[in-house]
């Protein structure tokens, strides 16, 4: 009876900690890839669906290019020897950082982060099915207090993830990850990371520096802690900007305004704090603030009361319209 049970555990599956450490040793081991995935958030009123191609060399060379399907309108983060940069081609914007992104904050479509966030949590689960191993961790990136869950779902037959699930507090999905192909040991060229490459790449559609539409909506947060105390607006120079005075024990302020497009623009701007993946956008978000910009209108909330975690929800709760 001995003897059958050895056999029956020689010829069983890998334990948790066998494949742990195959994912880890092939994601990471490699000198670069290439992968393209698609993204949907779906923490809006009506999911996005966002094109994702990603570029990494060793050592620490990045290059993500989001694309919303639908719409003309391309984000790219970059990080080469000179720094990391966000930049809108569509707009002539660049924003350079003084950041150590991506080590301080995992994405779900950087196969390297998901391998350490396997690593990292010591509660992490490992199920399995006749074609999958599925991992239920924790999330380690922006999202976490509103996200704190992820599903990783990786092929047995290839040892590559197929699919990451974000989920919230109540486990619903928010955000679905879906890898279409990864090109392990694709390395660019350090040349190909140069921010011009980019920053070039397509020419403004109806822009100029004036400002595009001045009439707009006020974008509002639905968070149900949010208690608006004052509203004002400022005219300046043709434009209107809204002033929102948030009270109580998570007090902020968020001001909002058109978006100015300048066609002579090239020069990246400073931009202070870490780049911020909203999902929805690229933003920069330091330990008392976070801007952004999205649907032609800039955004930015100052406070010294809410956490980074609070900062993003706010972030992700706008909507244009009444107050809910």
């Amino acid at each position: 009876m001995l003897l059958s049970v050895l056999v029956l555990a020689a010829c069983g599956g890998n334990s948790q900690e066998d494949v742990l450490k195959d994912l880890n040793d092939k994601w990471n081991d490699v000198k670069g890839y290439e992968l393209d995935a698609s993204m949907e958030i779906k923490t809006g009123t009506e999911p996005r669906v966002y094109d994702v191609n990603v570029w990494h060399t060793e050592p620490d060379f990045y290059r993500v290019k989001v694309t919303q399907q639908g719409e003309d309108v391309t984000q790219m983060i970059i990080r080469n020897k000179e720094g990391v940069f966000v930049v809108t081609p569509s707009l002539r914007k660049t924003y350079k950082f003084q950041s150590e992104w991506p080590k301080q904050n995992s994405q779900a479509y950087l196969i390297g982060a998901l391998a350490e966030d396997l690593l990292a949590d010591e509660k992490v689960k490992m199920e399995e099915n006749d074609k999958s191993y599925i991992f239920t961790a924790a999330t380690r990136n922006n999202h976490k207090s509103i996200m704190p869950t992820q599903k990783i779902v990786v092929n047995k037959k290839t040892m590559l993830p197929t699919s990451v699930s974000v989920l919230n507090e109540a486990q619903e999905e928010q955000m679905v990850i879906t890898f279409k192909n990864i090109d392990l040991g694709m390395q660019h060229k350090e040349s190909e990371y140069a921010v011009e490459k980019f920053s070039d790449e397509e020419e403004t559609a109806s822009a100029s520096a004036e400002v595009v539409n001045t009439e707009f909506q006020t974008y509002y947060p639905t968070i149900d802690w949010a208690t608006l105390a004052d509203e004002e607006k400022v005219a300046e120079e043709g434009s209107e900007r809204v002033i929102l005075t948030f009270d109580g024990e998570k007090s902020f302020t968020l001001v909002q305004q058109p978006i100015v497009y300048d066609e002579t623009s090239t020069l990246p701007v400073y931009a202070p704090g870490d780049p911020a993946d909203l999902g929805f956008t690229i933003g920069a978000i330091t330990d008392n603030s976070i801007s952004w910009e999205r649907d032609g209108m800039s955004f930015f909330i100052a406070s010294n009361n809410l956490t980074k975690d609070e900062m993003i929800a706010v972030a992700s709760s706008l909507t244009p319209g009444g107050l809910k």
